[in-house]
């Protein structure tokens, strides 16, 4: 039999891998997210399942699937590494999200900062496929 030939990254049922996990923080252990952010979560979640029952009653059963359906595939798309990130214009578009006004509209995108260099294409697609290691964008390490 021949021994495992990777390192568990589990130590006593910890990921200690700091690379990989980040810090380990004690008061992230001890304290619990917001409370706001919490009931944001719940209440979007109680949102979406009530919106689920909306459009089965209203077209049958089959839609809230092929909704589901519509959302994995659009979920998957996305635009090969380079200098252009992926935007899912689609995804948000099915989700409703386009309405949404988040920080990035009116702080910037941190990604179109003046002083990030651009992605190496070539090193970004090696990652994806399995052919080279690390982080797709040795810039941002």
């Amino acid at each position: 039999m021949e021994a495992a030939k990777t390192i568990a990254h589990e130590i006593g049922g910890l990921q200690n891998d700091t690379l990989r996990f980040g810090l380990q923080g004690v008061k992230s252990d001890i304290v619990g997210s917001h409370p706001l952010e919490t009931s944001y979560q719940s209440a979007r979640k109680t949102q979406e399942e009530m919106k689920r029952r909306i459009l089965a009653d209203t077209y049958g059963t089959a839609f809230p699937l092929k909704m589901d359906l519509d959302r994995q595939i659009l979920s998957r798309f996305q635009r090969p590494a380079g200098a252009i990130p992926s935007s899912m214009l689609g995804l948000e578009a099915l989700t409703g999200s386009l309405d949404d006004f988040g920080f990035e509209d009116y702080l910037n995108d941190p990604r179109e900062s003046e002083t990030v260099r651009p992605v190496d294409m070539h090193h970004g697609m090696e990652v994806r496929r399995g052919l080279s290691k690390g982080p797709v964008c040795p810039s941002f390490i």
